[in-house]
């Protein structure tokens, strides 16, 4: 018998399983046609968790309810499974965060969220506490992280998933950029889990809660209706004509489409630099680089309608493995992606031995950083920004160097480089 997994498709506790299972190569099903609130109230429902909480894990031996019981019940079908730990410490690191995760982080997030969306009773004294709670968690949680990529160890464990999916529900519910913030490094953590590949099959695309949800507004006290005295039938037909045309051209106004704003960038003065002309080239030079696609890239560069910018990551003392390094700029050129109309980038991973140091070169239309993308890509305050000054030959040579992955950079080996176009 399979192990079939009982909850809705968009359960963030059931996630908790289904990832653990994409770590531990154990085949996990969900049950089809599940309807909350249905489901859950049946008599054969009731028997495997009496108190018709989801979910709820199906197994050989019997049920098992409560979500990380059925995550570690998962990644503990996997003999010597790393994600569990593979030493004493280890195991009791993961089950510590697990608590953490459990008590500090999902607790407090749902007194705040829940009774915003109407489970409960909207308490402003009792908001309040719930969310200077969950700032002292997130605030001990992101000292832990300013020297840590991952809860425990060097890879992901039990610990991080069940945590990234606690964070999951908050970050994209309530927890809106201005909150985050102030915990830089539970930012990084946070979009570095969702964007392994394991971890994004179940999440699926991640966004963040742009404002919170609005507090439930009371219904007002029900007022006694006024007898008015009836109408003559011809007015009143005549009312109610007025009345549906009124309604009818409200309606058409209604559903006017309404011009969607433009990008301020498009609104800039025309470049003689066409983007896509230059990504091109990059794209096709496959020889003679610097005689070719340097050569070309200075020959268009527009200095009035374009700049470029060098960045420097801020913690590189926590790149201690490289795939881990690769992947945290991975997830940085992908959340880039809504500046492809706008920027062309150079991501460069350099060092032979840990910790490894991250630079990029970035282009960008206008003449500062686009501060949509600023807004948008919680990455960029991670790197030190500074504008490439031009005059400076040798600022300008370093500009060749990075966009011809040039090799030793500034007298250190390439581990990696990716290019954003």
């Amino acid at each position: 018998m399979a192990l079939v997994l009982h909850a809705g498709k968009t359960n963030k506790n059931a996630f908790k399983a289904l990832i653990a299972a994409e770590y531990s190569g154990v085949q996990v099903k969900m049950v089809e046609n599940f309807e909350m609130g249905v489901s859950n109230k049946t008599p054969e429902f009731i028997k495997m968790n009496p108190l018709g909480k989801v979910p709820v894990l199906e197994t050989p031996e019997g049920p098992v309810f409560e979500s990380n019981a059925i995550a570690r019940y998962v990644a503990r079908s996997k003999v010597n499974n790393p994600i569990c730990g593979s030493t004493l410490i280890d195991y009791g690191h993961i089950e510590q965060w697990i608590d953490f995760a459990a008590m500090e982080i999902d607790a407090n997030i749902a007194k705040w969220l829940y009774p915003r969306l109407g489970y409960g009773v909207y308490l402003p004294p009792a908001e309040e506490a719930a969310i200077a709670a969950l700032k002292r968690a997130l605030g001990a949680l992101n000292t832990h992280l300013a020297s840590n990529t991952f809860l425990v160890g060097h890879f992901v464990t039990l610990a991080d998933i069940i945590m990234t999916c606690n964070l999951y529900l908050g970050f994209s519910q309530i927890m809106t950029k201005s909150f985050t913030s102030e915990f830089p490094h539970v930012e990084r953590y946070f979009w570095t889990l969702v964007n392994q590949p394991k971890i994004k099959k179940i999440l699926g695309e991640v966004k963040q809660a742009v404002s919170l949800p609005p507090v439930p507004s009371k219904k007002p006290a029900a007022q006694p209706k006024e007898t008015k005295p009836k109408a003559e039938p011809k007015k009143e037909a005549k009312k109610e004509v007025e009345k549906q045309a009124a309604k009818a051209e409200a309606a058409e106004e209604e559903e006017a489409p309404k011009p969607k704003p433009k990008n301020p960038l498009d609104l800039l003065p025309p470049s003689k630099m066409v983007l896509d002309d230059w990504k091109r080239l990059y794209s096709n030079t496959k020889t003679n680089f610097r005689e070719v696609a340097i050569k070309g890239f200075w020959d268009m560069y527009d200095p009035e309608g374009y700049s470029l910018w060098f960045c420097d990551y801020k913690y590189n003392e926590e790149n201690t493995v490289s795939f881990v390094t690769m992947n945290k700029v991975g997830g940085f050129l992908q959340r880039m992606d809504l500046a492809r109309k706008y920027a062309f980038g150079k991501m460069l991973v350099i060092g032979a031995n840990p910790p490894f140091k991250v630079k990029g070169l970035w282009l960008f239309r206008g003449q500062e950083i686009p501060q949509f993308v600023i807004d948008e890509c919680y990455d960029m305050e991670l790197y030190e920004w500074k504008k490439v000054d031009l005059s400076d030959a040798a600022q300008k040579e370093r500009v060749n160097q990075m966009i011809e992955d040039c090799e030793p950079f500034e007298g250190e080996p390439l581990l990696d480089a990716k290019c954003f176009k």
